[in-house]
C-alpha cells in the first residue's frame, strides 16, 4: 500500500513554486539567474577549498592561517549579507527562543513565520529511495543570489579561497546556499554536486564532504543535519542542513553505552535515557574511516527502506544516527490528534532537542514532558531498534562486543559514558530573544 500524508513543506528557496506554464510561456532564459543551462553560462561564485582531512584524524592544522575565517566570515558573514539584502522570508533572529526547564534543557522556538509560508502538497512517506524528478522543485532552480560559495576538499592539502571561481557544469560543484525559511541563525544548505541532480540519499563522498564542512567550521555550536525521505526531508535533491546555535543540544547530553568498535577505530554506542533510540559514532583512525562507517550504515537503512535522520555534532567528531517511524505512524493514523495539532514534524533538529513550534500556545506551554512525549512517538520500539542495529552491523561487518557476565547473567561492565561538557568557546550573540526560564 502506498502511504501518503498531507504535507505542508517549508519553502527553502524563493523560487520553490510550480511555474511550469510561466517558464514555458517565457521561452528561452528564465530570467531568474538560476543554475540551469538558461542562466549558468559565465556564472561565477567564490570557491572555498578546505584542508583535505580524509586521511587525518584531527581538525585542520591551525599553525597556518586560513585566507578567511570559514565560519564567521564566510558562512555567517555571507548569510548576514543575504539577510541584509532581504532574501529571507522572515527575520529568524526575532523569533522567541527559550531553554525549557528540566534535566536535558530542550530548546523551544516560536517560529510562526515558517507555518505561514507553506503550501499544501502530497508527500510520499513509504519509500526512502525515490528517483530524482526534475519537474519538481530542486536546487538547480534557486537564484544564484541565494548561493554563498562553492565548497570542496583541497587537492593539494592547502586551504584556498578563489573569490571569482567559474561555476563549471562539467565539474558539478558542491555549493552552500541559504535556506530562505531558516529555523536558526546561519541556516544554510550544503548541496553536494548540485548539477548532477542526485536524489536525497547519502553516499560515501557526500557524507565525507559534510564531515569536512563540520571540521572546517571548528565550532561545536555549528552542526549539520540530514533528513531522509520518510523522515521529513521535503525536497528530493541531495542536501544537508546546517546552522549555528550557541547552546548544547539535549541529544548531546545523553549518556551512551559502547556496543562495539570497528577495525578502523570507530566506536559505536547506543544512546541511553533519551526518548529517541539511536546510535552514536565517534573516533576512527582517519576522518574517512568515520565517514565510511556512518555512510555505509545510512546506505543500509536506505536499502532496507528505513527512514532516518543524522546529526553531525562536535565539529564532525560525533555522529548520531536516528532511525524513526513518526511519518509512518501519521499515515497509519497512530499519532494522537493532540500531537498532530501541533503541526510539528520531528526531523533532525527536533529530535536533537531544538523544538521548532508553530503555535504560541505550544510555545508558552512548552515543558520537557511534552517534548519527551512527542519524541517518544518518533522512536523505534526497543525490539525494532535491535533488529535495525543488527542489520546495520551486518552491513558494516562488525559484531556486538560481549560483556562479561556475572553469575546471575547480568552485565558486569556496561561501558557507559557520561556526556562530556562542550568545549568552552565564546558564543556569537545571535539571538537577542533567547531566554532561560
Amino acid at each position: 500500500m502506498m502511504l501518503k500524508i498531507k504535507r505542508v513543506p517549508t519553502l527553502v528557496s524563493n523560487f520553490q513554486k510550480d511555474e511550469v506554464e510561466e517558464i514555458s510561456a517565457r521561452g528561452a532564459g528564465c530570467g531568474r539567474n538560476c543554475l540551469r543551462n538558461c542562466c549558468l553560462p559565465g556564472s561565477k561564485l567564490p570557491m572555498y577549498a578546505c584542508k583535505n582531512l580524509s586521511n587525518s584524524k584531527s581538525i585542520a592544522d591551525e599553525t597556518k592561517e586560513a585566507p578567511v575565517d570559514f565560519l564567521e566570515s564566510l558562512v555567517l558573514g555571507e548569510w548576514e549579507d543575504r539577510q541584509q539584502k532581504g532574501l529571507f522570508r522572515y527575520d529568524v533572529t526575532a523569533c522567541e527562543t527559550k531553554v525549557i526547564p528540566g534535566e536535558y534543557g530542550f530548546i523551544a522556538q516560536l517560529n510562526e513565520g515558517r507555518h505561514l509560508k507553506k503550501r499544501p502538497t502530497e508527500f510520499r512517506v513509504d519509500k526512502v529511495l525515490q528517483p530524482f524528478d526534475g519537474s519538481k522543485f530542486n536546487f538547480t532552480k534557486v537564484g544564484q543570489e541565494e548561493l554563498l560559495f562553492q565548497f570542496e576538499a583541497s587537492k593539494d592539502d592547502e586551504v584556498q579561497l578563489y573569490p571569482n571561481a567559474p561555476i563549471d557544469p562539467e565539474k558539478s560543484p558542491s555549493v552552500v546556499a541559504i535556506n530562505v525559511s531558516p529555523i536558526e541563525y546561519g541556516h544554510v544548505l550544503l548541496i553536494p554536486k548540485v548539477l548532477e541532480c542526485l536524489p536525497q540519499r547519502i553516499d560515501r563522498d557526500s557524507f565525507l564532504l559534510a564531515l569536512h564542512m563540520a571540521a572546517e567550521a571548528a565550532n561545536p555550536y555549528f552542526r549539520l543535519g540530514y533528513n531522509s525521505l520518510g523522515a521529513f526531508a521535503t525536497i528530493n535533491h541531495l542536501h544537508f542542513q546546517a546552522y549555528y546555535l550557541a547552546v548544547e543540544f539535549p541529544i548531546e547530553k545523553a549518556p551512551t553505552r559502547k556496543i562495539t568498535c570497528t577495525d578502523g577505530g570507530v566506536k559505536i554506542s547506543e544512546m541511553l535515557n533519551y526518548p529517541v533510540r539511536g546510535l552514536v559514532f565517534e573516533g576512527g583512525n582517519t576522518l574517512e574511516d568515520l565517514a565510511n562507517v556512518v555512510s555505509d550504515s545510512c546506505i543500509c537503512l536506505q536499502e532496507n527502506n528505513i527512514p532516518y535522520n543524522v546529526l553531525i555534532s562536535d565539529s564532525g567528531k560525533r555522529i548520531f544516527l536516528l532511525p524513526q517511524c513518526y511519518a509512518e505512524k501519521q499515515a497509519l493514523g497512530e499519532v494522537s490528534a493532540e500531537l498532530l495539532d501541533t503541526q510539528v514534524n520531528p526531523a533532525v533538529w527536533e529530535i536533537s532537542g531544538h523544538m521548532v513550534l508553530k503555535r504560541k500556545e505550544d510555545y508558552e506551554g512548552a515543558t520537557e514532558a511534552n517534548a519527551w512525549r512527542l519524541l517518544a512517538e518518533v522512536s523505534l520500539s526497543e525490539a525494532r531498534f535491535q533488529e535495525v542495529t543488527a542489520l546495520i552491523f551486518e552491513a558494516i561487518g562488525v559484531s556486538v562486543e560481549e560483556n562479561e557476565k556475572s553469575t546471575d547473567g547480568s552485565p558486569v561492565d556496561l561501558d557507559v559514558t557520561a556526556p562530556q561538557p562542550m568545549e568552552e568557546i565564546d558564543g556569537l550573540n545571535t539571538h537577542a530573544t533567547m531566554v532561560h526560564v
